[in-house]
């Protein structure tokens, strides 16, 4: 993943061509765009890696570009992305416990959620494990979270806010 992004996608309103009478005037939020290469979600874009690093380079990564690894806030975002995921890959996302005290925390300081989780069945369950992936289980057939240790390689995703013209 390069330093630079590049904007290819930009959505425009379709309005009706005036007939003469006054309109609403725009909003400043008429416009939006992600990156070439990124997903768009709400009012979100999301980077799907094909290179794999540890848990801090791939933060890093996303850190170069401006974005930070995913942070998922609910359970729509979550079921976007793994739409979009190959099940044999795990993908690194924003969540940790770098100081191994059972306090996970988000890469953006956004409020650990116990009800927002997606934990799998058994998870987290690793007092040495302080990184979270995003992972498929063949049974139950179920993407989920698993916590692991932070030097496995593993692809990784990023987040970022939409760009509103």
């Amino acid at each position: 993943m390069n330093s630079e992004i590049t904007y290819a996608e930009v959505r425009f309103k379709n309005e009706p061509k005036s007939s003469g009478t006054k309109s609403e005037p725009p909003t400043d939020k008429d416009w939006s765009c992600c990156p070439k290469n990124w997903t768009s979600f709400g009012s979100n874009c999301y980077f799907i890696s094909v290179e794999s690093g540890t848990w801090d380079e791939s933060e890093k990564k996303c850190s170069s570009v401006k974005t930070h690894l995913l942070v998922i806030t609910t359970k729509a975002e979550q079921d976007f992305i793994i739409q979009k995921l190959d099940e044999n890959n795990a993908y690194y996302v924003g969540l940790s416990d770098l100081q191994g005290k059972n306090n996970w925390q988000w890469v953006d300081q956004t409020p650990y959620n116990e009800s927002a989780t997606f934990w799998h069945s058994g998870e987290p369950n690793d007092l040495s494990e302080h990184c979270v992936i995003l992972h498929f289980r063949a049974s139950p057939r179920k993407w989920g979270w698993n916590d692991v240790r932070c030097n496995q390689h593993q692809k990784f995703i990023c987040k970022m806010m939409k760009i509103y013209l």
